[in-house]
């Protein structure tokens, strides 16, 4: 078996992380996955490894650790990749990193955005010092559609201004700017900075997905949550909204979609010189809340009550991507419905009711 090339992962546990490596095993590749699991489940990675199968099961490694730490870094650099059978490989160089970990509440990252400014731009800034360090130049970093703000135009081009309005967004251009700072600096280094807009779903076995802890702060979550009667009602942030029927339109992304575009993006920096690559990942079409309510309960054929109550500062009307780059660029596009979407959430939410702890 040629030996596939080695990504570490950060943040692979968590909601899209655990897709990701799923989707990257099944690619060929070797994975190291560095997670404090401060907000994910060891029980997700097991999944992507059952999943997976056992060949490819034995090319993932998990390192529990922080990026805050230096130490935690360096054990994950230093860590061997498990080869087929029982043999082991010793330490071996990485050739990229794809780096989720993060705090990505924008109601917590106001109550508290120390902790988000800790863990988002000084974790990121010793991540890369890190790489640096073992001499890997090749990152796909996750960002946000958030670093836009309130969108002057709809789609959103990536060329539109940054301009975050909440501290994760602005925890999430921090590190955009790090890392174009770094590009400027260090012509060697193959960067992706990839802003996405609304993921959800989940994979189509029921055996992956979202479980946020305590109260979800995502639309779809807590929806899944009303359907399945963890939750009484939903709350709908705004009903006279300029759109067809009042409530905020967003751009939705099955998880699966959002997966295979960091694999378009890993294998696009692979495969050329170094860059710094700037690319949205959303479909460019428009859901209301209440569409989602609706498909939602079509797919679940549960009930899925709600209530109308007051805009939340900071919302828009409307936020979608304009993907015409990602296609063109990376060859990439998202496959999946807003049926897919609700019907593979519900098969997830469905089989794990108290989401990795059922």
């Amino acid at each position: 078996m040629i030996q596939s090339k080695v990504i570490l992962i950060t943040g692979g546990a968590g909601f899209i992380g655990s897709h990701a490596c799923l989707v990257l095993l099944e690619a060929g590749y070797r994975l190291i996955v560095l997670d404090n699991f401060s907000n994910s489940s060891s029980e997700s990675l097991r999944r992507v490894q059952e999943l997976a199968g056992a060949e490819a099961a034995s090319r993932l490694v998990v390192v529990e650790g922080d990026i805050r730490s230096a130490d935690d870094l360096s054990r994950a650099f230093r860590a061997g990749v498990e080869t087929a059978g029982s043999e082991v490989q010793t330490t071996c160089p990485v050739d990229a990193v794809v780096h989720f970990a993060g705090l990505k509440a924008v109601g917590e990252s106001i109550a508290d955005p120390l902790a988000y400014w800790e863990v988002n731009v000084a974790g990121s800034l010793q991540l890369l010092s890190a790489m640096r360090a073992h001499g890997c130049r090749t990152i796909v970093f996750s960002s946000s559609a958030t670093v836009y703000g309130i969108p002057e135009q709809v789609p959103i081009p990536e060329t539109a201004p940054v301009r975050p309005i909440n501290p994760y967004g602005q925890t999430k251009a921090a590190v955009e700017q790090l890392l174009a700072d770094l590009a400027a600096s260090e012509p060697c280094w193959r960067i992706a900075r990839l802003r996405y807009f609304n993921p959800v779903g989940a994979h189509p076995s029921g055996r992956l997905g979202e479980d946020p802890q305590g109260t979800p702060n995502n639309l779809f979550p807590f929806v899944s949550q009303v359907a399945v009667g963890r939750r009484e009602s939903l709350q709908v942030y705004g009903g006279d909204w300029p759109t067809p029927d009042g409530s905020g339109v967003r751009d939705y992304i099955h998880v699966m979609d959002l997966a295979e575009g960091h694999l378009a993006a890993l294998e696009t920096l692979l495969s050329e010189e170094p860059q710094l690559l700037t690319a949205n990942l959303g479909s460019g079409q428009g859901h209301s809340v209440l569409e989602v309510v609706a498909a939602f309960a079509q797919a679940s054929g549960r009930p899925v009550p709600y209530q109308l109550v007051n805009r939340r500062a900071g919302d828009a009307a409307c936020s979608l991507a304009d993907p015409a780059f990602a296609a063109s660029r990376l060859g990439w596009r998202t496959q999946r419905s807003l049926d897919e979407m609700c019907r593979d959430g519900w098969a997830w939410q469905q089989a794990n009711p108290k989401g990795y702890s059922s």
